[in-house]
C-alpha cells in the first residue's frame, strides 16, 4: 500500500462498527500498515475527564489544549461558535499513514464497508448507497454487488479494509466535489 488510503465503515448504531474496528487494527498492523482512525462522535464528547489539568484548562477557557509525554501527545481545540470540521478538513489532519478507517459518518460519499448485524433489526444500507464496496455481516447477501465477509472472519475483514481503500487525493477530490 503507498500512499494515505482512506476507508469508511458504515452502519446503524448497534451494528458494531467499533468493535469490528478494534478487532481489525491489530490485524492491519501485523501486516505492517500504519493505521489511523477518525470517528464522528456526538455533540459534547470528551476526550479529557474531570479532575485532569487539560480539562481544566479547557473549563477557563483556553480553546486549544496540547498534552504531551514520552508516550503520546494529544491535541485538543474548543470550537465554541464555530462550525464543526468537514470530514475533508479532518482527513487534511491526520498524520502520514498508511490506511485511514473513518467511522461514523455514514452520509458522506466516502467508499465504505458496510457493517450489518441481522439482531439490529435494520435494513441494509448497500442498496441505496452505491458507495459501499463491501460488507461485513453475520448473514450472506447473495444479491449484494459488492464483496461480503463474515463479521467473525477479521483476516478476510482487513484484506476487504485493504483492498478497497481509495488514495486520500481521490476521496478529498470526491468529498470536495460533493460540496461545491
Amino acid at each position: 500500500m503507498s500512499g494515505m488510503r482512506v476507508i469508511g465503515l458504515a452502519g446503524w448504531s448497534g451494528a458494531g462498527k467499533t468493535t469490528l474496528l478494534v478487532r481489525a487494527i491489530p490485524v492491519l498492523v501485523s501486516h505492517g500498515l500504519k493505521v489511523a482512525t477518525l470517528k464522528h462522535a456526538h455533540h459534547d464528547f470528551e476526550t479529557d475527564r474531570p479532575g485532569k489539568d487539560s480539562y481544566a484548562h479547557r473549563q477557563a477557557g483556553a480553546s486549544e489544549v496540547i498534552v504531551s509525554s514520552g508516550r503520546r501527545w494529544a491535541q485538543i481545540h474548543e470550537l465554541g461558535d464555530q462550525q464543526e470540521l468537514t470530514l475533508p478538513q479532518l482527513l487534511r489532519k491526520v498524520s502520514p499513514c498508511d490506511l485511514v478507517i473513518v467511522e461514523g459518518f455514514k452520509r458522506e460519499p466516502i467508499p465504505k464497508i458496510e457493517v450489518h448485524r441481522t439482531a439490529n433489526g435494520r435494513s441494509p444500507l448497500y442498496p441505496t448507497d452505491p458507495l459501499i464496496v463491501a460488507i461485513a455481516s453475520d448473514v450472506p447477501f447473495e444479491d449484494a454487488r459488492v464483496p461480503v465477509v463474515g463479521l467473525d472472519d477479521i483476516e478476510a475483514v482487513a484484506k476487504v479494509m485493504r483492498d478497497t481503500a481509495r488514495p486520500l487525493d481521490e476521496v478529498l477530490e470526491t468529498l470536495t466535489v460533493s460540496t461545491v
